[in-house]
């Protein structure tokens, strides 16, 4: 009833939208005459925002106002917004405009879906069973144990690992949307902070000559006190429902004691080879092809090949009953290829006015100037914003403010050396902590996010809605953590 006749509506709304994006004095271009790809922040208006923020508020009410709607067109209603860019795009930049969009969906959508799916494919044949009861204490060493395995393994795989498990210790509570939400903060968001391979704008950064073992040195501490601030908020959380379940006992049963178990093993070592995978496609320079003018990296091509390769094989060789104990489905990994497909189109106007800088409709980035700074800015913007793209944003505009090149990082990395820069590294340390914490603060902020959320209401659990998280763990949890942080170390 809410929307009987979508179809009329959305092929109306699309014209007339379009129609409006495509004004020349007031739509999606200033002057869309003689553009460049590096000018196009610099012309693009705010209103060609308008889809990237629609996307946005389709994923946050639509589930909440007509959840059988969305479950049945989720992926309709990201074309639409997606296609609503796209079009008047297009039209007004012509070459350039479509250059955009195949840019951004073969050299960051596609790998990026990639990787994901094959961590997914692989993590899915890991059974880990006869977890204990999910008491608070089982339940805090449970997550404190996948914080630590995501930067080793990505987020997507620790992630992809510990839910079920963690879900099935707590199949007998009343009270366990906390539990995953929880879940994502630590496991699919601070956890990918020690390494290059827990989370995606770490490994950007890597490309780009940070040394792969400065990520570990330089954030430990940060990693250390957020991950201890939120075992501890969560371990009295937890321990609250569970005395208020009735359910808390002096007293332990055989349950208790039972030890964990796991299945599938082998699958570690397909885990073992996307993470080298990975690691090569940094190390190794094959040099790059060039198909209609997109330029693509040879190693990188060979890594998602390879990728496939290895997530088939996982598929083909993992007993059925093993992801049946899982109870796995494709629909998780097909929500987030859907949805992502949308924001990663949408985002390029987004992300094209934030290089612009000064030039640009808003002029954020010349803003930033401190520490401080760089960790909210990119923090909050990658809570909405695909956080790797953002933190390329802020790292091109540190080494510009501050005249280095990339060739000059791994000595300005490096106490002691003749190049080192203090300046450089707090600047770097900052921006990495608010890009890969405050993923955290969304269910989009980061792709395992999704994909946690949708594997936990499969399961039956009783998520909170886009602002019901918010307001729940965001704004009472997250934020007074990332206030210690500033004044700690920012």
């Amino acid at each position: 009833m809410i929307i009987s006749n979508y179809k009329i509506f959305s092929l109306s709304a699309f014209v007339i939208l379009s129609i409006c994006l495509m004004l020349p004095a007031t739509g999606i271009c200033g002057d869309a005459d003689n553009v460049s790809a590096a000018q196009l922040g610099k012309t693009l208006s705010l209103w060609s925002i308008l889809p990237f923020g629609g996307i946005l508020l389709s994923i946050a009410m639509f589930p909440l106002l007509a959840p059988h709607f969305w479950h049945d067109h989720f992926g309709k209603i990201s074309l639409f917004w997606a296609a609503l860019f796209a079009v008047p795009f297009v039209a007004v930049y012509r070459g350039i405009g479509f250059f955009e969009i195949v840019h951004i969906l073969f050299i960051d959508y596609i790998p990026f879906i990639i990787l994901l799916w094959a961590l997914f494919t692989v993590a899915s044949g890991i059974v880990i069973s006869s977890v204990p009861k999910g008491t608070p204490v089982v339940n805090t060493v449970l997550l404190g144990i996948g914080t630590l395995l995501a930067s080793w393994i990505g987020t997507t795989g620790a992630a992809m690992v510990m839910i079920r498990p963690v879900l099935k210790a707590n199949a007998h509570r009343a009270r366990k949307s906390h539990i995953v939400c929880f879940f994502i903060i630590l496991v699919a968001n601070v956890g990918g902070a020690l390494t290059p391979l827990g989370d995606p704008p770490l490994f950007l950064g890597f490309l780009h000559n940070v040394p792969f073992f400065w990520v570990t040195t330089a954030l430990l501490p940060h990693f250390l006190l957020t991950s201890v601030l939120i075992l501890l908020i969560f371990f009295g959380v937890d321990l609250f429902h569970f005395r208020k379940e009735q359910q808390y006992r002096p007293g332990k049963t055989a349950e208790d004691y039972r030890r964990f178990s796991v299945e599938g093993k082998y699958n570690f070592i397909f885990l073992a080879g996307i993470v080298v995978l990975v690691v090569m496609s940094g190390y190794w320079n094959a040099g790059a092809v060039s198909i209609v003018g997109l330029h693509l990296e040879i190693q990188n091509i060979i890594r998602d090949a390879l990728l496939i390769v290895l997530g088939l094989a996982a598929f083909k060789y993992t007993p059925a009953y093993l992801r049946e104990k899982n109870e796995f489905s494709w629909a998780p990994i097909k929500e987030v290829a859907k949805l992502f497909a949308g924001i990663f189109v949408t985002i390029i106007p987004a992300i094209a006015i934030l290089r612009a800088g000064r030039s640009g409709p808003l002029g954020l980035i010349s803003m930033v100037s401190e520490p401080s700074g760089y960790f909210w800015f990119s923090g909050v913007l990658s809570s909405v914003l695909d956080n790797a793209p953002t933190y390329l944003t802020f790292f091109y505009q540190i080494l510009g403010n501050l005249q280095m090149t990339e060739a000059m990082i791994p000595e300005a990395c490096t106490a002691g050396s003749a190049g080192f820069n203090a300046t450089f590294v707090s600047y770097l340390t900052a921006l990495s902590v608010g890009a890969v914490f405050m993923g955290a603060n969304t269910y989009i902020g980061n792709a395992p996010n999704f994909m946690v959320k949708s594997i936990a209401e499969e399961a039956g659990v009783n998520m909170p809605s886009f602002f019901g998280y918010v307001v729940k763990y965001t704004v009472p949890v997250l934020i007074p953590v990332y206030i210690i942080l500033t004044f700690v170390f920012f």
